[in-house]
Parts: C-alpha cells; sequence; structure tokens
C-alpha cells in the first residue's frame, strides 16, 4: 500500500497545507495579537490547574473487593463467628458476588494482630459481563453497604486486597489517609482523636472513618495491699507468680523424649480459674500457711483501652479516613482548615498527616525539582546543539504551549493531577521539543544570512509549509498510539489513563501553536535581533 502513495503531498497534504497557509499568513501579519493571544490561554490554563485536585495515583480496579468490619470489642469468639456467618450470607446473595472468605481475628502466624471483633472478607466478583445492567462498581459497593446496615453495631469499610495490603504497609493503619494524635497522656490523646473524627466526617468526600483500635475492654484488676503482705510475710512477686501460674500457667520443668523436649507447665483447672474464684487462691505465707488471696488482695472490675500504639517514645492514636467522590489533595486541605479552627491540643501534643496522603506529597515534593530540572537539562542540550540562546528559547517555549492542552484536557475529563499525570507532562515536553526543534532549525537554515525583514518572512513561510506534514505525522502518531490508552477501561487502566490524556491534549494545543505561535514569535525575534537566532555553524552551512 506505501509504495502507491505519492512521495510528493498528496491530496490531503494540499487541503491541509491550503488552510494553514491562510492562517500562516493572518499569523505571520499580527504577530502581536497572536503571541498576545497565546499569552492568555496559558493564563487560563493556569486558572484551570488551580481548580485540578491532586492524588497519588488513581485507585486500580483490582476485581474484587476487601470488607473490613468492627464489631464490639468486648465481643466473644462465638459471637464473631455467628456475625462473620451472617455477613457471608448477606454479601453473598448479591447477584453479582461469586464468592465470599473470611477471617475474624489474627492468623496463625500473627503478622496481622487483631483481634476477634475485627472481621475482614475477601468478596470475589463475577466477570462483569455477568453483572446486572446498567450496575457499575461504585453502586455494587453502596448496595453492599446498605445490606449491611440492617446489621446493629457493625461498622463495614470496603477496599480491595492488595490495596488494602499497601495501606497498611506505608503507615499500619488501614485507611487512604491517616491521621496520629501523639502524646505523652493517652486518655487525652484517645479524646483528641475522637474529636478529630467528628470534625472529619462531615468534610465532603469523606466516606468513611474510624479510630484504629478504639475502645476498651472489661478487666479485673488485682490491688495489692502491701502492708498486709508485708504482716503474712509474702513478696509481691510471690503473689504475682501465683496468679500468673493459676490464671495463664507457668513452666516449672522439662520433660525430654529423645532428641525432643516439653514444658511442663502448671495451672489451675478451668472451673477453678473462673474470676470469682480468684481471691480463694492460696499463696505460702512466710510461716508456711496457706493464706488466700483475698486476705491482701483487692479485686476491682473495671475496663481498660483495648490498645495502646507507640511511636517516637509517644502514645499514639490514629483515625483511618476513607474519601470517595473527590481528589485526595482536596479533601486533605478541608480536614486541615476543620481541625485547626475546631480541635484544641493540649501542649507536647501533635497531629501527623499520613497514609497514602504522605506518599503523595513526598512525590510531589521530588516531581517539582526534577521537573524544572529536565527543562532545564532540554534547554542546555539545545543551545550546545544549536549554538543560540535564541533558537533554544523559542524551541523551550513549546513547552508552556504544550501543557496548555495537558491542564485543560485533565480538567474536561476530571482527572486529578498525580504521578501519572505528571509523568505524563514529562514525556509531553519532550515531543513539544522535539516539533520545535523541528520548525526551528529549518528556518535558521533558510534564513540563515538574510537581513532584510520581508526575505526572513518569506523563508519562515516557506519553511512552516514544508514542515507542516512533519509536525502533524510526529503529533498524530503520538496521539493515536496512546489513544488505546486514554479509551481503555481494563484493569490497570486508571494509572495509564492520566498519562496518555494529558500527552495526547498537550500534543493538540502544542501542534497548533507550534505551527501559528512560533512561526510569529521566530518572526519577531528575527526582526529585532536578526543574527540572534542562527549560529555560525548554520550560516556558514546555508551559503
Amino acid at each position: 500500500f506505501l509504495r502507491r502513495v505519492p512521495h510528493g503531498d498528496n491530496a490531503l497534504v494540499r487541503f491541509f497545507k491550503g488552510g494553514y497557509a491562510r492562517l500562516l499568513d493572518f499569523a505571520l501579519d499580527r504577530r502581536s495579537l497572536v503571541i498576545s493571544v497565546a499569552l492568555i490561554a496559558l493564563l487560563g490554563a493556569g486558572m484551570v490547574a488551580s481548580r485540578l485536585g491532586s492524588e497519588f495515583l488513581p485507585e486500580l480496579n483490582e476485581g474484587s473487593i476487601w470488607v473490613s468490619t468492627t464489631m464490639s470489642p468486648s465481643v466473644s469468639p462465638e459471637e464473631a463467628r455467628r456475625t462473620a456467618r451472617m455477613v457471608r450470607k448477606i454479601l453473598a446473595d448479591v447477584p453479582e458476588v461469586h464468592s465470599v472468605i473470611s477471617k475474624a481475628g489474627r492468623p496463625d502466624d500473627g503478622t496481622d494482630p487483631k483481634i476477634f471483633n475485627v472481621a475482614e472478607f475477601f468478596v470475589e466478583l463475577k466477570p462483569e459481563e455477568q453483572w446486572r445492567k446498567g450496575i457499575a462498581k461504585e453502586q455494587l459497593i453502596r448496595e453492599l453497604d446498605h445490606r449491611l446496615s440492617t446489621l446493629p453495631g457493625l461498622e463495614p469499610s470496603f477496599s480491595q486486597p492488595i490495596r488494602d495490603n499497601v495501606l497498611e504497609s506505608i503507615s499500619q493503619i488501614k485507611g487512604q489517609i491517616v491521621i496520629k494524635v501523639q502524646g505523652d497522656d493517652y486518655t487525652a490523646v484517645r479524646q483528641v482523636a475522637r474529636q478529630i473524627r467528628q470534625q472529619v466526617d462531615g468534610v465532603p468526600g469523606v466516606s468513611s472513618s474510624f479510630v484504629d483500635r478504639d475502645g476498651n475492654l472489661p478487666q479485673m484488676r488485682l490491688d495489692i495491699d502491701r502492708t498486709a503482705a508485708a504482716r503474712y510475710g509474702v513478696n509481691i512477686g510471690d503473689i504475682q507468680d501465683v496468679v500468673e501460674s493459676a490464671l495463664a500457667g507457668k513452666a516449672t520443668s522439662e520433660l525430654w523424649e529423645g532428641e525432643r523436649h516439653f514444658s511442663v507447665v502448671v495451672r489451675l483447672r478451668a472451673e477453678e480459674r473462673e474470676l470469682p474464684n480468684l481471691p480463694n487462691i492460696l499463696v505460702a505465707a512466710s510461716n508456711g500457711t496457706q493464706v488466700p488471696l483475698s486476705q491482701f488482695v483487692r479485686f476491682t472490675a473495671s475496663e481498660g483501652a483495648l490498645s495502646i500504639s507507640r511511636e517516637n517514645g509517644q502514645r499514639v492514636a490514629a483515625i483511618g479516613v476513607f474519601i470517595h467522590g473527590r481528589d485526595m489533595g482536596s479533601v486533605v486541605s478541608d480536614m486541615q482548615k476543620v481541625v485547626d479552627a475546631n480541635v484544641k491540643i493540649q501542649p507536647g501534643m501533635s497531629i501527623l498527616w499520613s497514609g497514602e496522603f504522605e506518599n503523595q506529597e513526598r512525590a510531589m515534593a521530588r516531581l517539582s525539582w526534577v521537573m524544572p530540572l529536565s527543562v532545564l537539562l532540554i534547554f542546555l542540550l539545545l543551545f550546545d546543539a544549536f549554538g543560540s540562546l535564541a533558537s533554544a528559547a523559542l524551541i523551550i517555549a513549546n513547552i508552556p504551549l504544550a501543557m496548555i492542552g495537558g491542564l485543560v484536557a485533565l480538567w474536561l475529563t476530571g482527572i486529578p493531577l498525580s504521578v501519572s499525570a505528571a509523568i505524563g507532562f514529562i514525556a509531553l515536553f519532550g515531543q513539544a521539543v522535539l516539533n520545535g526543534v523541528v520548525m526551528v532549525s529549518d528556518f535558521n537554515a533558510r534564513a540563515a544570512g538574510f537581513t532584510d525583514f520581508e526575505s526572513i518572512r518569506a523563508a519562515v513561510r516557506e519553511g512552516a509549509l514544508q514542515r507542516l506534514r512533519t509536525v502533524m505525522m510526529t503529533a498524530l502518531l503520538a496521539m493515536l498510539g496512546l489513544l488505546p490508552m486514554a479509551l481503555s477501561h481494563g484493569i490497570g487502566a486508571e494509572t495509564q489513563r492520566p498519562l496518555a490524556v494529558v500527552v495526547i491534549g498537550g500534543l493538540v494545543s502544542a501542534t497548533l501553536l507550534t505551527l501559528i505561535v512560533l512561526p510569529a514569535l521566530y518572526l519577531m525575534i528575527a526582526k529585532r535581533w536578526p543574527t540572534s537566532l542562527a549560529s555560525e555553524e548554520a550560516t556558514m552551512t546555508a551559503h
């Protein structure tokens, strides 16, 4: 097929050249107007950029759902299993669900320390072709949440298996955004954490929040009367050893069977370990008599913290937050304003913002110097190649022109600025610079040696028309090559889409503005500084 395509301009190229020639003449005659419009468009793109949200990375669709439920901290193992069965049945009744697997508490290897009040469910979904017509994953999650709301005292949160593990690995707390309150007084720390949760719950975009391992567990407190123990000649350590041996058991000897050995553990029988029987446990006094614990120990039923966590030498309480329908940067900004205005902390306490938001801040901080550094390196390479500061600056001017389309494309598609989109801008810089090199190098070669304005204008016009086909082919190749990434909805497409949208949108503006603004800007500089654009080598080559 390509052998039958003429080497010269075909009908399609001639059609585009006809329209481009008229537009190019307009731009070359009204250079100030064209450049002013370009600057206004750049200013408008900056305003659009300020309205874009931000996030670390788009959420991947893993094809399954991970449901975490929190019950009362004092729930028994039997009640936790019964509730887990009910939740499994409710989840499995949804037509799009293929199977449900649950676990309550921690696994045998102890890698995920949880008690029985936390149950997690792996919900495997059927292929989307078998789903009910018109239902999406977000609607499916809302339906599951609505069905689980019929169970009282249950606080479900929805995530995905891989995402859940990644979030936990970032800050050891589940949640896209994790707010940590640190201090020395754990009671005050928990109180501030609960206040923060109440405040952030009302922020638009917050779908759910929780205070990690909050709540109390019933305890039996043993307060030893040291004076009474001294009268009997009983050491405090002896009392503690007796209680430990009676309730938890204590190794007193080792039993060997060949190469194997086993600890011999002593403790009371199950019926004697009941809490009402604790005061009757006997302790040996110094004179050999057996004295019940009730003689020097006061037994009190009370409550204690479910868990006490520490970081950096201070006690910490964490709030996990899940968001939906808004970008992470905007939600965090609103939450920080609400917390700063309504939550007061004591001296010595601090509030830290962590989770996926911390990764986003770290990545954006790095990109804030990587992107300018990339532009600087490109400029240095261009200056070395052209030997002209003006030519290098002209080509670099294509970069902001390309950013206009990338920013507008993100805004039109509703995609927040993320690491993926930022990398798309870096890739776009290279493509925009390539178009500029193609145009400016041709202008320099054709205009070399000319000093009168009309000759330079004719050279620029001829060069722009000649390079129209090259610029369009280069831009269309990249745009059409990335189009499947921009339109894909398969697994993993979420991270590719921002990059593709940025490059495609940027190339639209870069191609149009390169073909119109760059010749006008070149001619404006050539009129004022005729010898500033072409290097000495380019001039000699032209002659």
